[in-house]
């Protein structure tokens, strides 16, 4: 039920968030930013569920004196989640256009939708089979065709999504590991060894995870927004709320870590951790509703 709720209040954020803040920016808003971003908030989240699936399993095989309990696997319900999202946005992008589906797949963005609904799916069939690993394939083709998807501009559209797939990789795996790491210790809550153990494994990893987030984020920012336009645009003020949201994870993170040190009782930990999680899951919001704002060079008397 909390998890439905938590879902609900996210949806509603992302189909609210484009117009809140194109507000007295006097940009045009895009036919259905709303839906698309709430469609595309669908979309990361089942990206990040699947690949923290993969990922997850690597950090729990080496701790030792685990307990044998596994979580439930959503692997196969998310990447059926996100196919749906890829299809919502092709009816979308064909109601918005006024073309037929085929016509629409005839796009350079219908048909990146259409490899990314494929690719999801292809992906669940793998996470259901004793396999679950060649799920990786699909997955880095729905990466790679989301990356060019974004990047339909004009300057330097191949940097843009080179950028991208590091990226959004990074986050996918940052979020979804999380998730999966704070779920099995909530099964390991009898064995805090154990559960401190695979909290450390986790947090090591995310280091590097977040070098390359800030990495590519700071790359992607100097190229796509203009300075004159960062708080008259809606592209410049999402990109500020989720620097703002990602200082909060950031400090969560390094409390985390700092009381993973100091005690342990790991349930501290797990705590900040959970609050981490939470606020990942708004800096995924965030990103879907920044792919559904005006490119902000538009608005740029230098773009």
């Amino acid at each position: 039920m909390l998890v439905c709720a938590a879902g609900g209040i996210a949806l509603l954020i992302a189909l609210l968030g484009p117009g809140v803040a194109a507000r007295g920016t006097g940009e045009l808003q895009m036919p259905g930013a709303g839906l698309t971003a709430a469609l595309r908030t669908v979309l990361f989240t089942a990206l990040a569920l699947h690949l923290g699936e993969l990922l997850a399993p690597q950090l729990i095989r080496p701790v030792r004196g685990r307990p044998r309990t596994l979580v439930r696997s959503w692997a196969v319900l998310a990447s059926l989640a996100g196919a749906a999202a890829a299809a919502g946005q092709i009816v979308r992008l064909a109601v918005v256009g006024g073309l037929g589906l085929t016509e629409t797949y005839g796009t350079r963005e219908g048909g990146l939708l259409l490899v990314v609904a494929n690719g999801l799916v292809l992906a669940a069939i793998c996470a259901a089979t004793e396999r679950p690993d060649l799920a990786l394939i699909p997955l880095a083709v729905v990466i790679g065709a989301e990356a060019l998807r974004a990047h339909p501009e004009a300057y330097s559209p191949a940097v843009g999504a080179a950028l991208t797939v590091v990226h959004l990789t990074a986050a996918s795996l940052w979020c979804g590991g999380l998730l999966y790491v704070l779920r099995t210790m909530w099964h390991w809550r009898g064995s805090p060894v154990a559960a401190r153990t695979l909290l450390g494994r986790y947090a090591r990893l995310a280091a590097w995870l977040y070098a390359a987030l800030a990495t590519t984020g700071t790359v992607s920012t100097l190229r796509r927004l203009p300075l004159d336009v960062v708080f008259t645009s809606a592209y410049g003020r999402s990109l500020l709320a989720k620097l703002v949201l990602m200082a909060v994870v950031s400090a969560l993170a390094l409390a985390a870590r700092r009381r993973m040190l100091q005690d342990h009782d790991p349930s501290v930990a797990h705590r900040l951790a959970r609050h981490e999680q939470v606020v990942l899951g708004l800096v995924v919001v965030v990103s879907a509703i920044l792919t559904a704002v005006p490119d902000p060079h538009r608005i740029s008397p230098g773009g």
